[in-house]
């Protein structure tokens, strides 16, 4: 049997995402969870579910979380890591807010938190932060002891995270005609924000044009590329392209829209496409509508040839770096000194997310960082 590892002072994982529906009747209800507070009628959010309903109502996302949390587990036991998961959601069950009551009674003081979002930006880290606050707050007010809740780095330049994708990009390519194979573009996909948020996603120093976001998007776009380019011998061109938009049009969100790439990408003569979602760590909704669905019609009505590169999902080396950031974040809270593991030129990212980053569209409190009110 392996050692055990030391990862106190903490006594348990967290995974926190943003949950889908399991099957028709969950879509409406979901998607009012997901806009509550927007006033969205009823009949508009049945249109909006349209996407869900073309795949039986399902999101893949709580499946994939299911493997995700397997895969974790048993790279723990075979490592000797004796840290209990959960798994908690922000809009559908199993609901963060009954997930944290569960660790609550089951004497958890010390919880870690693994969000299944691996850049920054308000979406994938601040409004994480500021549900866990609602969630402590909900306990608070039942008279419940809270545990205090620290996040996890976020893990967008971590090998385990990159080298699954470089393998994706390159057995997408390998799976494209030979005559056209050599000549084709990388389209890194990620998820598309309003511009004002991502001008001020990450630290206040990083703050400007496109902020942390595109800047870590930009990183693990090259490192990809430049794998690739090392394993293949064919320098393919390359560029950071969107997805999923959602908000209102005259509202300026980050552009291009992958399906706007691929005709201009045909317009100039590019003779195929490799689609790679670095923005998502599984193949949950817009990956498989924006990307499986939309923009694969698009080629096919462009006549261009197209290949989807795979997302991280329950990789094992995903799951190691997990267990290694565990490791790495205990060390730290111990006092010991470590040197963190990321690739690129921006470095490991911060421990805890430090005041004014990735700020609130209104003030809200915030938990598991340097504004949070629960210390």
């Amino acid at each position: 049997m392996p050692d055990a590892l030391d990862v106190t002072p903490y006594d348990a994982l967290l995974l926190l995402s943003f949950g889908g529906p399991e099957g028709p009747d969950d879509v409406v209800p979901f998607l009012e969870n997901v806009t509550r507070g927007r006033g969205i009628p009823k009949e508009r959010l049945k249109e909006v579910g349209q996407h869900y309903f073309l795949f039986g109502g399902v999101s893949p996302i709580n499946e994939q979380n299911r493997a995700l949390l397997d895969a974790l587990r048993k790279d723990f036991a075979g490592h000797g890591l004796d840290l209990p998961v959960y798994w908690g959601n922000r809009n559908w069950a199993p609901y963060l807010t009954d997930t944290l009551r569960d660790m609550v009674r089951d004497g958890r003081r010390r919880v870690l938190v693994l969000a299944t979002s691996a850049y920054a930006s308000y979406s994938g880290c601040r409004q994480y932060r500021e549900n866990l606050a609602d969630a402590l707050a909900t306990l608070e007010g039942e008279g419940l002891e809270l545990p205090r809740i620290d996040k996890l780095r976020h893990y967008f330049n971590h090998p385990g995270f990159v080298e699954p994708m470089i393998d994706g990009v390159v057995e997408a390519l390998a799976d494209l005609p030979e005559d056209v194979r050599s000549g084709a573009h990388l389209a890194f996909t990620t998820h598309s924000i309003p511009t004002s948020a991502a001008d001020t996603s990450g630290p206040v120093p990083d703050h400007g044009d496109g902020g942390a976001y595109v800047r870590q998007h930009l990183d693990v776009a090259r490192l990809i590329a430049d794998a690739v380019r090392e394993r293949t011998g064919v320098d393919h061109p390359w560029q950071l392209v969107y997805q999923s938009r959602s908000g209102a049009p005259h509202i300026p969100w980050l552009e291009p829209d992958i399906c706007d790439h691929l005709e201009e990408r045909h317009a100039a003569g590019v003779p195929a496409v490799v689609m790679a979602p670095i923005g998502f760590v599984s193949d949950h909704m817009e990956v498989l509508y924006d990307l499986d669905t939309e923009a694969t019609a698009k080629a096919a009505e462009l006549g261009l040839p197209v290949r989807r590169s795979a997302t991280v999902g329950a990789d094992p080396r995903f799951a190691a770096a997990i267990r290694e950031l565990i490791t790495e974040r205990a060390a730290v809270e111990r006092g010991q000194r470590i040197t963190p593991c990321a690739l690129g030129s921006l470095g490991a990212s911060h421990d805890v997310c430090p005041v004014g980053c990735c700020p609130a569209r209104t003030a809200r409190p915030a938990a598991a960082g340097a504004d949070s009110p629960y210390a």
